[in-house]
């Protein structure tokens, strides 16, 4: 999968905000990729641009995406014909099963809705069935309304909905939230053998550090719209490049370890603002006056590893 300088804009009464600021990146298929950084950074408006879900008031600025698999007529699919193959060929599992689940249908004619035209009903959830079972839930939890299910048998529901035509690209935005450890892990296994059974690519996002290092193979880290790190996930955690991705990675607890875990400090810049130089520099302590002026490009350091810093050789 390939995005070619995506640009992502928001209409507002203040007029246009950008939220994905220039995103140019090869990602191998057959992967699960994490996407991390704080809140605001533009984790969910990328999912938003790779699943092509573009309507006011997102729009695709400028650049595309080429998904890596071909269309019916054997050309590739791009972010302009991406919208044709939702369900079949591309995925989407949101943050809340319980305000994506329709709460007044069946959770069985939910999956209904995806036939296709003289489909038999019957063999369909005969299938239904089967493949729930695979996915540690009861076969007649298909039959239950969505209030009916705990929360962790509802986003067991929505990874059901989202592999059951075996998709090249699954999109997950934070499946776990809400979720206690014991249901989180069972949720993020489950995603990790789907994805060794199908050999298909998962984009997984999560503010949570740890989860990215249990399940990931490469990870992007966001901040303030922008790119800043890409690589292999257990390079980044062994030596992370960029000052922000240190911070990330110093943050997590380990066991035995007693020593207080700082967070960031400071808070990342508004999109309003008039961003010059590299946006992480307020809060970056190996800022200089280049960095106040000079945006950085996303350069690879080594192979497969890129950080946008003026300064991440030193970490190298």
């Amino acid at each position: 999968m390939k995005l070619n300088n995506v640009v992502a804009t928001y209409t507002t009464v203040r007029g246009q905000v950008t939220a994905v600021d220039g995103i140019d990146l090869e990602i191998p298929n057959g992967i699960i990729l994490g996407v991390a950084g704080e809140s605001g950074c533009g984790k969910t408006t990328l999912l938003k641009v790779l699943y092509g879900d573009i309507g006011y008031p997102l729009t695709l600025k400028t650049g595309g995406i080429q998904y890596g698999f071909p269309d019916e007529t054997g050309e590739e699919v791009t972010s302009a014909t991406i919208r044709k193959h939702w369900f079949k060929r591309i995925s989407y599992i949101p943050q809340s099963s319980m305000s994506s689940l329709n709460p007044v249908i069946r959770i069985r004619n939910q999956f209904v809705d995806f036939l296709e035209p003289g489909t038999s009903k019957a063999e369909v959830l005969e299938v239904v069935r089967n493949y729930v079972q695979k996915l540690d839930l009861p076969p007649e939890a298909i039959d239950a309304y969505p209030h009916e299910l705990s929360g962790g048998m509802r986003q067991r529901i929505m990874v059901a909905l989202a592999t059951f035509f075996q998709p090249e690209l699954i999109l997950a935005d934070e499946p776990t939230t809400a979720l206690d450890v014991v249901v989180q892990k069972g949720i993020l296994l489950l995603l990790m053998n789907l994805q060794e059974q199908m050999k298909n690519t998962i984009v997984f996002v999560s503010h949570d550090m740890g989860v990215h290092y249990q399940i990931t193979h490469k990870m992007l880290i966001m901040y303030a719209a922008k790119a800043v790190e890409f690589g292999d996930s257990e390079r980044i955690f062994q030596k992370p490049l960029h000052p922000y991705t240190k911070m990330l990675v110093e943050s997590l607890p380990s066991v035995g370890d007693a020593h207080i875990r700082q967070g960031v400090a400071g808070r990342p810049p508004s999109l309003w603002e008039d961003l010059r130089g590299c946006r992480f520099a307020p809060r970056c302590p190996l800022a200089t006056e280049l960095c106040q002026t000079t945006e950085p490009a996303l350069i690879e350091y080594e192979p497969g590893h890129f950080a946008a810093c003026h300064y991440a050789d030193i970490g190298l």
